[in-house]
């Protein structure tokens, strides 16, 4: 029922839309005019067809990616469809003042002429150019803002970090998520990025896949090339546990998770199941804290902050990894204060957004507190990473792929 109440929302869009393409082309030659009305339908086809076997197959039967590819065809054609449709309403609304006033003055000889309520080519023209923007900035950002890899570097104040940590060097990564991933090439390159960066650790917060563990198969001799002095730390993030997915039978899911934990391993990743690593240097030493994925409302709680804790009491910093952000404010700052630095990922950033300057907007700012980028309350700092990875739309926006380096420095 819902497929079907969608479908003839879609159609009734296209059909609204669909006037516009009949003013442009009215005056085309007739070949070129019946090829652009053809045309426009095509994709409607597509996207129908596209809910159709969504609704009655099983879409998880076809790998993750071509999954994210249909979402991000319906999702495309329809939302650049609107800005197009917003244009013809604006048209249709003048159309219809005039008609209004043309109805109560047809006793009159005033210059009120019949045409002047038939449909604007130039609004129509307009429509058409409102929805080629968003669709362009779709293309543009799978082609070049998926693997537009960036470097960020954090220098972070801590008042008790030991003298043997000043200049001490970590790396971050999050929302790898290898089952959207379709351009290898570049995704060796974000790796190569990171790896010259030269980090004494390297933090990795979570989402390895998009719900299977044999999303990964493919990308393991990229992954494990990540190196460094100090190892390669790693933890869990929502969408590791296979929660979105109908599996045939609990233990299948249970398999699923384990060979996942155990991927991590093969690639040489030190993953912090709710426990936590002394990193010592010179005799000194800080705390790494890792837990498994704990998110507010919906989102699973698997993590086990107490358990993770113990043993970290007395080193005098303590850095947590904790794949969603929301932990912080509900977890981490009520209960732990002693936790110096989380490090957490998760959001995306909405992979779409505007970053210019001190300027910082994205949609993902209305459902998460802390999004993007570092965030201090009282002593406590939070760093939300915007991932290296993506999910459902496989590209970015204005929000570029991140990897981050932090340098500790002595307060």
């Amino acid at each position: 029922m819902i497929a079907l109440v969608f479908a003839l929302i879609f159609l009734i869009v296209d059909y609204y839309f669909f006037q516009a393409v009949i003013n442009v082309s009215k005056n085309w030659a007739p070949q070129w005019r019946a090829a652009a009305r053809y045309t426009f339908w095509i994709p409607t086809v597509l996207s129908l067809a596209a809910m159709m076997w969504w609704t009655f197959d099983n879409p998880y039967r076809y790998s993750a990616n071509f999954r994210n590819w249909v979402i991000t065809g319906l999702f495309a054609t329809y939302f650049s469809k609107l800005f197009g449709v917003v244009v013809l309403m604006v048209d249709d609304g003048q159309r219809l003042v005039k008609w209004v006033a043309q109805f109560f003055n047809k006793g009159t000889d005033g210059n009120l002429p019949g045409e002047a309520i038939t449909r604007s080519e130039f609004l129509s023209k307009a429509a058409l150019v409102a929805s080629s923007i968003p669709m362009g900035a779709f293309a543009y950002g799978i082609i070049s803002g998926a693997h537009d890899y960036r470097i960020r570097k954090i220098k972070i104040p801590l008042a008790n970090l030991p003298k043997a940590f000043d200049g001490f060097r970590i790396a971050q990564i999050s929302d790898i998520h290898s089952g959207s991933f379709w351009n290898k090439t570049a995704v060796k390159g974000g790796i190569e990025m990171l790896l010259n960066e030269k980090a004494d650790l390297i933090a990795f917060t979570g989402d390895l896949v998009n719900n299977e563990t044999s999303e990964v198969k493919n990308y393991i001799d990229v992954f494990n090339k990540l190196k460094a002095a100090f190892g390669v730390l790693s933890i869990t993030g929502n969408h590791d546990y296979g929660d979105y997915k109908s599996w045939n039978t609990k233990e299948e899911k249970q398999q699923n998770f384990t060979d996942l934990v155990a991927v991590h391993k093969q690639m040489g990743f030190d993953i912090l199941m709710n426990e936590n690593r002394k990193i010592t240097v010179d005799g000194e030493s800080i705390s790494l804290i890792g837990i498994e994925n704990w998110g507010k409302g919906r989102f699973s709680k698997y993590g086990k902050l107490t358990d993770a804790y113990k043993g970290s009491e007395d080193s005098p910093v303590k850095i947590l990894l904790s794949h969603d952000p929301s932990h912080w404010d509900e977890e981490v700052r009520p209960g732990f204060p002693n936790i110096d630095l989380t490090l957490a990922g998760h959001t995306h950033g909405f992979q779409f957004g505007v970053e210019i300057g001190g300027f910082k907007w994205s949609p993902s700012q209305y459902v998460y507190k802390q999004w993007a980028g570092l965030y201090k309350e009282g002593n406590q700092m939070l760093y939300v990473n915007r991932g290296f990875g993506y999910i459902g739309y496989p590209g970015r926006v204005g929000i570029p792929p991140e990897i981050t380096i932090f340098e500790l420095k002595r307060a």
